[in-house]
């Protein structure tokens, strides 16, 4: 489960938005500080938001990373399946070898 979020969406979308419609571009330690968020928060924020629209390539948009993340639980459960399954079948192979003395 992931910890609870310290900043609302609101205030996320927010931000983010009067950064990108300010002209000229604030510095994001003044509007942080203005907002009364942690400006590497801010600067994260604003990061992702350019990454969503197409303006950086350094880091995957948000939809990538929730597909990284349901890919990744999808292959630890395929893995968790894939142990007992082999478990099964070697419980199974040894009942059902000849050779095998029964005490």
């Amino acid at each position: 489960m992931a910890p609870p979020k310290k900043y609302p969406d609101e205030l996320r979308e927010r931000a983010v938005r009067l950064y990108r419609e300010s002209d000229p571009k604030p510095v994001i330690r003044q509007l942080a500080r203005q907002i009364g968020v942690h400006y590497e928060a801010l600067r994260n924020w604003i990061r992702q938001d350019e990454a969503d629209c197409g303006q950086r390539c350094d880091r995957p948009t948000a939809s990538e990373v929730e597909e990284l993340r349901r890919l990744r639980r999808e292959n630890a459960e395929l893995k968790r399946a894939n142990e007992i399954l082999k478990a099964a079948s070697a419980f199974f192979a040894s009942e059902l070898d000849p050779t095998r003395r029964r005490s």
